[in-house]
């Protein structure tokens, strides 16, 4: 047919040339007749259209000549196909049949080989026996012609002088781990195509990756020798750790590295990442989640590092991280134990998806439009969708920065899980602890060092720039009956100290004070608070908000169309209480949970009013939700306790030791006031029991601490989502019952 229409192309031009001159001269012989007279004589009559008819005779022989020469090569042209297509089918029908003899031969010495799926038709089928062959010029030296079926090629190969080829190419029938699933994938429509397969022991041994629709024989033998994939190994061997996930307290397994695509994508191995990560696994079961964190261990809870760890009696909790909680209830710090993540290898192939936690590794470089990552091994990972979780790293005071490298060695920044390691080895091997800070942090650590410090002989220090603890929070009645419980634990409190100089001399640290006080000490604990991690923000080119820091995210916590953030990084839009941005432990769990559901599409906004808490051991601990800022106005409203009023007592009752696990869970809903009279004044009493401090902002509620009082933290969130303008806050303190024994 291409000959034809090369032929019909070089005469096409003529014909219509020919045409043209033909009806120039029929229009041209007619415009004469009309005009001539009678008496033109009749030789050039008769000779004008002699040449017209000559060319139009011409014209038409041309014509069909082309149509009758095209019809009868398109006719041999397909005759001769159908005559070779018709051989060359016989001859491949042929051919088994003649090598049928030696095909046991080659199946035994090659377990993989292709030749038993070419056996299959001992009669000789037409079709079928070149199509199940296609895959088999895999394991041949050289592919067969492009003109030729494959199977001719393949069947080649089993003849013998070839043999030696296909021995290079697949190992062993014992070591079929290694080679099989490049094998395995490129000979699926093979696998599909000879059902005798599951019935012969060599075809069993190289096919560890799934099939279709694999037979239990096939499955006994890959999950003793070869890798399995993630979901199955995850549900049958529990108790071993995966090797792309670190087992408590094991950093080996940091050196994997993961596939170069993931759906989601969570940057950070915080509270928030994994919030997200089981939200997202809650709404897509098959979703495939990795978790690339610095940290060397997988997602794990902060708060117990600064609380209950300290109180355990177990001299090896440094190493097992699990401890005793208020109620007497043993847990780990960990969120799940490492079998229940999945190889960050494996991740992209594994059937049911899972999350995969890549850790020992940072992310230094984040490609917004192409949706992808940089790692600081160079390993690029692209995305769909991702959350930027990174958290914070501590503050440092300018004048220890400044000290020089011998003071630097000598001071903790604590907020990780090494850091807590450090602190409790040197705490056993030290004399004096300086804890510089008095928030919650400095607090809670100066208690937990201070409850130490009576089983030996360690001096426990704290130092901050406020009148008492938590000054920053805490009216100042409450911030000096606090430092009155925590010099009881055995903590010599220097209160407005505000550091001038810090230098080393003869073994010690010398902390030089503004007002001319000198301190010696063997270490300095810095817990002066927390700066948000926003260094992707420039590679990324996300907005950082320059009054609270973080970055700048809508009510979804989305920065961009395909990125969230969650947790400390996050500033985001309160309906209530304006821009915020919040550095505790609940608000990781809500917003890391909101942004996982955004992820999948849920597109619901934040509102939801973040509480947190903090204990001073086991008998006095508060919870607050908003704004508390001891700048505002506040008012008191308080009571005598109870036994059952102490953190202890509160957690037997919940059943956790983060309280923020139980109570996020819940709302309030019409609110029982108690039927107990109420004081007609605040009370500013020695001693604090346990009340409500209401901290006002324009005559409205605008933050809450409940003070040993616990489970009632909906209440207050109902009462600042609320809103309103309230003329008599003892009234409002009954909704608390703090005046029920």
């Amino acid at each position: 047919m291409l000959k034809c229409r090369t032929v019909w192309r070089k005469l096409a031009p003529l014909a219509r040339a020919s045409s043209t001159v033909c009806r120039q001269n029929a229009r041209r012989a007619g415009l004469n007749n009309g005009r001539l007279p009678a008496c033109v004589p009749a030789a050039q009559m008769s000779t004008a259209p002699a040449g017209g008819g000559r060319e139009n005779q011409l014209y038409i022989l041309l014509v069909g000549a082309t149509c009758v020469g095209g019809a009868i090569y398109a006719y041999q042209t397909v005759k001769g196909d159908s005559q070779r297509y018709q051989d060359r089918i016989d001859e491949i029908s042929s051919r088994p049949v003649k090598k049928l003899g030696e095909e046991p031969a080659v199946t035994q010495s090659e377990p993989p080989a292709a030749v038993p799926k070419a056996a299959p038709s001992p009669e000789g089928p037409s079709l079928p026996a070149p199509d199940a062959e296609i895959p088999t010029p895999i394991e041949t030296a050289e592919p067969p012609p492009a003109d030729e079926p494959a199977v001719e090629a393949s069947l080649e190969v089993a003849a013998a002088p070839p043999a030696a080829l296909i021995v290079e190419e697949e190992p062993p029938a014992a070591e079929p781990a290694e080679p099989q699933p490049g094998v395995v994938a490129e000979d699926e429509p093979a696998i599909e195509a000879s059902p005798e397969e599951a019935a012969e022991p060599p075809v069993v041994e190289p096919e560890p990756s799934p099939p279709t629709e694999p037979a239990p024989a096939e499955l006994a033998e890959p999950l003793a020798e070869s890798e399995p994939p993630a979901a199955e190994s995850a549900a049958a061997e529990p108790v071993e750790p995966q090797p792309g996930v670190v087992a408590e307290g094991d950093a080996s397994a940091a050196s994997h590295k993961a596939s170069s695509h993931t759906p989601y994508l969570l940057i950070g191995g915080g509270t928030a990442s994994f919030a997200a990560a089981r939200s997202i696994r809650a709404r897509d079961p098959g979703a495939r989640v990795l978790i690339v964190t610095d940290e060397s261990v997988p997602p794990y809870m902060r708060p117990p590092l600064s609380k209950e760890l300290w109180f355990s009696d177990d001299p090896s909790v440094t190493e097992t991280l699990r401890f005793k909680q208020w109620n007497g209830k043993e847990r780990s710090i960990y969120f799940q134990p490492p079998s229940f993540y999945i190889n960050a290898e494996e991740l992209e192939s594994a059937e049911n998806g899972g999350v995969a936690v890549l850790t020992g590794r940072k992310v230094v470089h984040m490609d917004v439009r192409g949706n992808k990552i940089k790692l600081d091994d160079d390993t690029e990972i692209s995305y769909d969708k991702c959350l930027i979780a990174t958290g914070g790293v501590p503050r440092n005071l300018q004048v220890l920065e400044r000290a020089g490298e011998e003071v630097m060695k000598r001071t903790t920044l604590f907020r990780k899980v090494e850091d807590f390691k450090s602190l409790d080895k040197v705490s056993r091997n030290v004399k004096s602890i300086t804890i510089i800070g008095g928030g919650f942090l400095g607090s809670e650590l100066a208690c937990a060092l201070g409850r130490r410090s009576t089983e030996s002989d360690l001096e426990v220090i704290q130092m901050y720039p406020e009148k008492g603890n938590m000054g920053k929070v805490l009216p100042e009645y409450l911030s000096n009956w606090t430092t009155e419980k925590v010099k009881k634990e055995g903590v010599k409190i220097i209160s407005e100290a505000l550091v001038k100089s810090v230098v080393s001399k003869d073994d010690k640290l010398e902390i030089q004070l503004k007002d001319g006080r000198l301190v010696k000490t063997d270490h300095i604990v810095a817990a002066v608070g927390l700066e948000p991690n926003v260094d992707l923000a420039k590679s990324a080119g996300l907005e950082v908000d320059s009054d609270f820091g973080g970055f700048r995210v809508n009510a979804e916590l989305q920065a961009r169309a395909n990125i969230w953030v969650a947790g400390d990084a996050a500033c985001f839009y309160d309906i209530r209480l304006g821009r915020r941005r919040v550095e505790h432990h609940d608000h990781a769990v809500v917003s890391g949970r909101l942004a996982g559901e955004n992820m999948t599409g849920a597109n619901k906004p934040y509102w939801h009013q973040s509480m947190f808490w903090s204990d001073l051991g086991p008998d006095v601990g508060y919870e607050a939700i908003g704004i508390v800022d001891s700048s505002l106005p506040t008012v008191g409203v308080f009571a005598k306790a109870t036994a059952k009023d102490t953190p202890k007592a509160a957690t037997e009752e919940s059943g956790t030791g983060i309280r923020s696990e139980s109570e996020t869970e819940h709302t309030a809903s019409s609110p029982v006031a108690s039927s107990a009279p109420s004081p007609t004044d605040v009370q500013h009493k020695d001693e604090y029991g346990k009340g409500v401090i209401f901290y006002l902002r324009d005559k409205v509620v605008v933050g809450i601490i409940l003070w040993n009082v616990f489970n009632r933290m909906p209440i207050a969130r109902k009462i600042i989502k609320d809103g309103e303008e309230h003329t008599d806050l003892n009234e409002v303190a009954k909704l608390f019952n703090i005046h029920d024994d």
